[in-house]
């Protein structure tokens, strides 16, 4: 079989939609931001839509989502991310400040 290399929007249209979940608590241990669900294809729409009914905010970010799945469930992001995710958690912040 011959290997074949696709950009992220081919792979994208191949494999279907990815998703990575994160958690991270302020107040718990000192550890950074945690991977605990992943997936593509179906499995992202479930998280997709899971994230959806529960009023969870998703940031759309391919090549971020594409490291966040090569990390193993139940790990910490790696600190190369740290300033993407603090980023995104500041957006998040501010977008949950502006609807209260």
């Amino acid at each position: 079989m011959m290997p074949q290399y696709y950009n992220q929007k081919k792979r994208r249209v191949k494999n279907g939609p990815s998703a990575a979940v994160l958690r991270y608590d302020e107040a718990g241990s000192h550890e950074g931001p945690q991977v605990v669900a992943q997936g593509t294809g179906a499995v992202a729409v479930k998280l997709m839509e899971m994230a959806k009914e529960h009023g969870i905010y998703m940031q759309e970010d391919a090549s971020l989502v594409g490291q966040l799945l090569d990390i193993d469930l139940g790990n910490n992001v790696p600190p190369q991310l740290y300033s993407v995710i603090a980023e995104i958690l500041l957006m998040i912040e501010e977008m949950d400040r502006i609807t209260k």
